[in-house]
């Protein structure tokens, strides 16, 4: 473990750093950066969720890990695919915000699949150590941290340290969501994009746009397997027909290009010998389902996001403190406070800043059935 100056530097610049705007790309690299002075080590992951169903979203590397994304794919199936009780997903549910595998194992980290099969095999990482961004209630993502053969095992002093950075990294993966412009529309396909993962999780058929839309899963040059994220629904798909989890198998992510999607698995039926086939499904979001994540990225109490609700619907602000039991003077405080967590100063803006940002190039175009913009017909 770094001295105290040191640890509480690096603090205040992770504190700085998510106050300061960044996209979720450079609030990750400086983070890690900034993170090797107090915790070190030779790689790290990191991870984003859909706070919703704790699915990922996107994988970033660092260190020894940059690069290497040949065996990604298994991870993920290991990772989503099985029940492990470090997984990210177990950590998250059961209120677990940071964890060593040394530690949690007392020293036989080979009792965890993902340690004895994976990581120690493919990559000599003898520790991990894992981190979930919790802020308040919602889980934005996740950080694992590694050490080599021949090197220390993370500290219990370097775990409690890493869990109480919990809250401001969570603060700026969440903000980091909403900085991203959405760029000119790319030739977006006219419906779903459908892929059939195979009972050896191969890909054997995929419709014609999907390599595209699989392709807007990449998170920048550090950026894990972009099939990762598809290998991990796929995962979560099959405990899900097992019924292992009651959670669906569905996210809403923002791809590369800025175009905010909605990605989800079902097994499908064991007809005429095939077995264990999974389908999933990619195409735009529509504005009700990107609405809430949005929204839930400005940070807003549970009351000021029922306030945002109300105001979205156009409800004057007397018949909101009506509706909701409350004075019109505290309803002027719950939008004073919204508008400075939205960075707006009116009803009007918040409104842009919730719809339009997100949707502003697609705005002029046609709907499709679905709700979603057919960008094609432009």
């Amino acid at each position: 473990m770094a001295t105290a100056l040191t640890a509480e530097r690096v603090r205040r610049d992770i504190d700085v750093l998510s106050h300061a705007g960044l996209g979720v790309s450079e609030f990750i690299a400086e983070s890690v950066a900034s993170l090797t002075r107090a915790v070190p080590h030779s790689a790290a992951c990191a991870a984003t969720v859909d706070p919703h169903t704790l699915l990922l979203t996107s994988v970033r590397k660092y260190g020894s890990l940059v690069g290497q994304n040949t065996h990604d794919d298994e991870w993920s199936l290991i990772e989503y695919g099985t029940v492990e009780s470090s997984a990210f997903r177990e950590l998250a549910m059961t209120g677990t915000d940071a964890i060593g595998m040394h530690q949690m194992t007392g020293g036989d980290t080979h009792s965890s699949l993902r340690m004895a099969e994976f990581m120690t095999p493919r990559f000599d990482f003898r520790d991990e150590a894992r981190l979930i961004l919790r802020d308040g209630r919602q889980v934005w993502g996740g950080f694992a941290f590694f050490r080599e053969g021949g090197e220390q095992p993370f500290e219990d002093a370097e775990i409690d340290y890493l869990d109480s950075l919990s809250q401001s990294m969570a603060r700026g993966i969440r903000a980091g969501l909403l900085t991203t412009v959405v760029a000119e529309p790319q030739a977006a396909p006219s419906g779903p994009c459908v892929i059939i993962v195979d009972s050896a999780n191969e890909m054997i058929q995929m419709s014609s746009d999907a390599v595209q839309q699989v392709a807007d899963l990449l998170a920048g040059a550090n950026s894990g397997a972009a099939t990762s994220v598809i290998t991990a629904l796929v995962g979560a798909a099959r405990r899900y027909g097992r019924g292992e989890t009651s959670v669906p198998p569905r996210l809403r992510v923002r791809g590369a290009s800025g175009m905010w999607l909605v990605v989800h698995a079902s097994p499908l039926s064991n007809t005429a010998g095939r077995v264990g086939e999974v389908v999933v499904t990619i195409e735009e979001a529509r504005p009700p389902e990107i609405v809430p994540l949005v929204v839930a990225a400005f940070g807003l109490t549970a009351r000021e996001r029922d306030v945002t609700q109300m105001v979205l619907q156009g409800v004057a602000t007397k018949d909101i403190a009506t509706a909701l039991h409350l004075s019109a003077y505290t309803v002027q405080d719950h939008l004073k406070s919204i508008f400075g967590k939205a960075g707006v100063r009116s009803r009007r803006e918040l409104i842009a800043r919730i719809y339009f940002d997100q949707y502003a190039p697609r705005m002029n175009d046609p709907l499709l059935p679905s709700g979603s913009f057919d960008v094609a017909a432009g």
